[in-house]
């Protein structure tokens, strides 16, 4: 039947050549696949003018050189498939002559070749398309763990295993010190070997696979964790050394660890059996009554697993307890101790707040105090400075509008010179001890001086008549001149003009004895004439000049009057 297709394929190529058409040129085409998918061979033709198409036919090309025919398609003869693609392939479309793909039902690893879909025409010719096919396998991987044991010498941890096409790379994802071993076997199978030294701190730790392929974008992971056996290594747990006698609720711990985890516990006491009342339940030793001395010794406890029994101990002292510790909890002590630090570190904080609060207050007054003080002293500096101008404004050309003030203080003082100027001894200093002529006082007074100190214990000149006299006239002359006005109670008590005395003796003023100006020791008999003879030619002077009026002595009227200015100058 083969012979019969190929000898017709030959002629219609021998008649399309006599009727003297060509050969359209061949279309090439790279197709890959995956085994065990379904795969499509894509063959279309366009029919131009009045051709058609006489036959339409699948071969393919084998990596060995073998040729064979498909499946065929011919305008009467129908539709053939050949021995070996029965069932398996097919054409897409129901009309081949309009649409020639070809279906691989179920692709295998054997189809890997170069297909040819070959279309006859008439008259056009021939057309052909060649399509070659790589078909892969994806990746199968397994990976088969391996228990280990500790102790045991170096050998293989774990196996990976793998098959595919093209053939996958292997590769081990791991912190575990160790060597890896690859092996192609004849069925195209790798595998990989991990080997180490079995020990526990491997227990646990990451041996993963790794599987490369071209048809993964990334490699295919195969999680293992190593697993190695060992014994247990038990420790018992419980007793802290402050078991007293009468405690309730004691007991022992046996924890372990190993592996496979032991799940076997056997307690025993050296020496002699567990005492009464004492429970095993698994890892736990429970003394279900108050502990007494009977309780102590040496307990064991001994954990099995598949690798091995191993033992631990605990030596038990059950001392005996006052009867204030009996009842007293272990972490007591602890516990007072925990809150009293916490009570002394609150004090501490509530001490440093305070002291805090306070410098804060102490500050606070100390700037309100600095500011009132600044504030006082420039208050005070003002009140100066007015009085001060006040005092400067108040001299005046006209000696009747002069403050009260000014007059006193100016009365006060003149009175004072004159009156020491005209004491019992009126004997007159010279440039050291006596009469400055021609000089005056800063009020624009004369200048009149008591007689010096020093002459007092020594024969001193009497004043001559002709001085006294002078002396007497420039007094009268500044006192009938002046303008200002004495306060009453200053002078004399009744509301009239005062008889002043500079005589030796006493004053009496608001019911107290006041030495007078002119009193001192060693007066003369003349002295005290002339004195006398001054007082009143003073008090009459005041009486004559002066009128009291409102508490006030103020100079009385006179068109004649020389006012002089208080510097000394005449207005």
């Amino acid at each position: 039947m083969a012979r019969l297709v190929w000898f017709g394929l030959l002629l219609t190529a021998v008649i399309v050549s006599v009727c003297g058409e060509s050969v359209q040129p061949v279309q090439s085409l790279i197709l890959r696949a995956f085994a065990d998918e379904e795969t499509q061979l894509p063959c279309e033709f366009s029919i131009q003018d009045d051709s058609r198409v006489v036959q339409v036919t699948w071969s393919r090309e084998r990596t060995d050189g073998v040729k064979e025919l498909i499946i065929t398609k011919h305008m009467t003869e129908g539709l053939q498939e050949f021995p070996g693609f029965s069932n398996r392939v097919h054409f897409k479309s129901t009309d081949p002559f309009k649409d020639s793909t070809l279906v691989i039902v179920n692709t295998k690893e054997s189809d890997n070749a170069t297909y040819t879909c070959h279309i006859t025409t008439f008259p056009s010719g021939n057309f052909e398309k060649q399509i070659t096919l790589t078909v892969w396998r994806m990746p199968i991987a397994m990976l088969e763990p391996v228990i280990l044991e500790e102790g045991q010498t170096f050998r293989v941890g774990a196996t990976c295993r793998a098959v595919g096409l093209p053939r996958p790379h292997l590769s081990w994802d791991t912190d575990i010190p160790g060597q890896s071993q690859n092996k192609i076997s004849e069925d195209k199978v790798i595998t990989s070997y991990y080997s180490l030294h079995p020990l526990r701190s491997l227990n646990g730790r990451r041996l993963d696979c790794l599987v490369w392929h071209p048809a993964l974008e990334r490699p295919q992971r195969h999680s293992n964790t190593l697993v190695v056996h060992f014994p247990p290594d038990p420790v018992v747990v419980g007793y802290d050394q402050t078991w007293l006698v009468n405690r309730i609720g004691a007991e022992l711990k046996c924890e372990s660890g190993g592996n496979p985890q032991p799940q076997n516990f056997t307690w025993t006491r050296k020496g002699s059996s567990l005492p009464e009342g004492v429970t095993v339940e698994g890892h736990r030793l429970i003394f279900n009554h108050p502990l007494n001395k009977t309780d102590e010794g040496v307990y064991e406890c001994e954990a099995r697993n598949s690798m091995g029994a191993v033992r631990a101990e605990v030596n038990v002292a059950i001392p005996v307890a006052s009867e204030t510790a009996k009842y007293m909890n272990p972490s007591s002590p602890k516990l007072l101790m925990i809150i009293v630090g916490g009570v002394a570190g609150g004090v501490v904080v509530i001490m440093v707040f305070i002291i805090l609060l306070v410098n804060r207050h102490h500050r606070r007054r100390n700037r309100k105090l600095k500011k009132e003080l600044s504030e006082r002293k420039e208050e005070i500096n003002n009140l100066s400075r007015q009085a001060s101008m006040r005092r400067l404004n108040s001299f005046s050309s006209d000696p009747r509008v002069q403050t009260e003030e000014c007059a006193l203080i100016r009365l006060d003082s003149a009175l004072k010179n004159s009156f020491l100027s005209l004491e019992g001894n009126s004997t007159l200093c010279t440039q050291r001890d006596g009469f400055r002529e021609g000089e005056y006082d800063s009020l624009g007074r004369p200048a009149i001086y008591p007689a010096c100190r020093s002459d007092r214990g020594s024969g001193r000149k009497k004043e001559t008549e002709a001085e006294r006299e002078e002396r007497r006239r420039r007094v009268e002359s500044y006192v009938t001149n002046s303008t200002v006005a004495l306060d009453s109670d200053s002078l004399h008590k009744d509301q009239s003009p005062p008889s002043l005395s500079v005589c030796s003796g006493p004053l009496r003023e608001g019911g107290m004895e006041k030495e007078g100006w002119g009193q001192r020791e060693g007066v003369t008999e003349g002295e005290e004439g002339d004195c006398t003879s001054d007082s009143y030619q003073i008090s009459e002077a005041l009486t004559n000049h002066f009128h009291y009026s409102n508490g006030f002595l103020r100079p009385k009227p006179h068109p004649n009057a020389i006012i002089l200015h208080p510097r000394g100058q005449i207005i």
